[in-house]
Protein backbone atom coordinates (compact mmCIF):
# COMPACT_ATOMS: atom_id res chain seq x y z
CA UNK A 1 0.00 0.00 0.00
CA UNK A 2 1.20 3.84 -0.63
CA UNK A 3 0.23 6.68 1.52
CA UNK A 4 0.63 9.85 0.45
CA UNK A 5 0.21 12.97 2.10
CA UNK A 6 0.26 16.64 0.69
CA UNK A 7 -0.13 20.02 2.65
CA UNK A 8 -1.63 23.31 0.44
CA UNK A 9 -1.51 26.45 1.95
CA UNK A 10 -4.13 28.43 1.03
CA UNK A 11 -5.21 32.14 0.13
CA UNK A 12 -7.83 32.87 2.83
CA UNK A 13 -9.50 35.24 0.05
CA UNK A 14 -9.90 32.01 -1.68
CA UNK A 15 -10.37 29.15 0.43
CA UNK A 16 -13.74 28.51 -0.52
CA UNK A 17 -13.14 28.34 -4.13
CA UNK A 18 -10.13 26.32 -2.77
CA UNK A 19 -12.16 23.91 -0.87
CA UNK A 20 -14.48 23.31 -3.86
CA UNK A 21 -11.72 22.07 -5.97
CA UNK A 22 -10.16 19.50 -3.06
CA UNK A 23 -13.44 18.38 -3.00
CA UNK A 24 -14.02 17.87 -6.23
CA UNK A 25 -11.06 16.20 -6.30
CA UNK A 26 -11.65 13.76 -3.71
CA UNK A 27 -15.10 12.45 -4.70
CA UNK A 28 -13.27 11.89 -8.45
CA UNK A 29 -10.14 10.17 -7.15
CA UNK A 30 -12.22 8.40 -4.84
CA UNK A 31 -14.01 6.57 -7.91
CA UNK A 32 -10.48 5.12 -9.57
CA UNK A 33 -9.55 1.79 -9.45
CA UNK A 34 -6.70 1.40 -7.27
CA UNK A 35 -7.43 3.53 -5.05
CA UNK A 36 -8.22 2.63 -1.06
CA UNK A 37 -9.47 5.70 -0.17
CA UNK A 38 -8.82 9.76 -0.57
CA UNK A 39 -9.63 12.61 1.94
CA UNK A 40 -9.69 16.10 2.60
CA UNK A 41 -8.85 17.47 5.58
CA UNK A 42 -8.40 21.54 7.12
CA UNK A 43 -6.28 21.77 9.82
CA UNK A 44 -8.21 22.95 12.89
CA UNK A 45 -5.72 25.18 14.67
CA UNK A 46 -4.71 26.95 10.53
CA UNK A 47 -8.01 26.34 8.45
CA UNK A 48 -6.09 27.53 5.89
CA UNK A 49 -4.26 24.59 5.51
CA UNK A 50 -5.74 22.03 3.76
CA UNK A 51 -4.25 18.29 4.07
CA UNK A 52 -5.18 15.17 1.23
CA UNK A 53 -4.44 11.99 2.59
CA UNK A 54 -4.54 9.64 0.16
CA UNK A 55 -3.97 5.72 -0.03
CA UNK A 56 -3.70 3.64 -2.99
CA UNK A 57 -3.07 -0.36 -3.34
CA UNK A 58 0.08 0.05 -5.66
CA UNK A 59 2.00 2.31 -8.06
CA UNK A 60 0.30 1.84 -10.91
CA UNK A 61 -2.95 3.56 -8.77
CA UNK A 62 -0.24 6.35 -7.86
CA UNK A 63 0.61 6.65 -11.93
CA UNK A 64 -2.82 6.45 -12.59
CA UNK A 65 -4.26 9.10 -10.31
CA UNK A 66 -1.25 11.61 -10.94
CA UNK A 67 -2.08 11.03 -15.01
CA UNK A 68 -5.30 11.58 -14.63
CA UNK A 69 -7.73 14.40 -16.35
CA UNK A 70 -9.26 15.66 -13.17
CA UNK A 71 -6.04 15.55 -11.69
CA UNK A 72 -4.20 17.67 -14.03
CA UNK A 73 -7.20 19.83 -14.15
CA UNK A 74 -7.18 20.39 -10.48
CA UNK A 75 -3.36 21.35 -10.82
CA UNK A 76 -3.85 23.86 -12.87
CA UNK A 77 -6.81 25.26 -11.31
CA UNK A 78 -5.39 25.27 -7.66
CA UNK A 79 -2.37 26.96 -8.45
CA UNK A 80 -4.45 30.32 -7.94
CA UNK A 81 -5.87 29.65 -4.96
CA UNK A 82 -2.32 28.49 -3.19
CA UNK A 83 -0.49 31.01 -0.33
CA UNK A 84 2.55 29.14 -0.54
CA UNK A 85 4.25 26.10 -2.06
CA UNK A 86 2.67 22.77 -1.63
CA UNK A 87 3.92 19.90 0.13
CA UNK A 88 3.38 16.11 -0.81
CA UNK A 89 4.80 13.35 0.98
CA UNK A 90 4.34 9.51 0.09
CA UNK A 91 5.20 6.64 2.41
CA UNK A 92 5.18 3.20 1.39
CA UNK A 93 3.83 0.78 3.85
CA UNK A 94 4.39 -2.48 4.40
CA UNK A 95 1.71 -3.20 7.05
CA UNK A 96 -1.16 -1.76 8.37
CA UNK A 97 -2.57 -2.80 11.77
CA UNK A 98 -5.86 -1.02 13.66
CA UNK A 99 -5.21 -0.14 17.16
CA UNK A 100 -9.18 0.66 18.14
Amino acid sequence: MIVMHAELPIAPDSREDALELVEELAVESRAEDGVIDYRVTTDIESPNTVRVIEQYEDGDAVDTHMGSDHFESFQAEIAAHLAGEPELYRYDVDSKTQLM
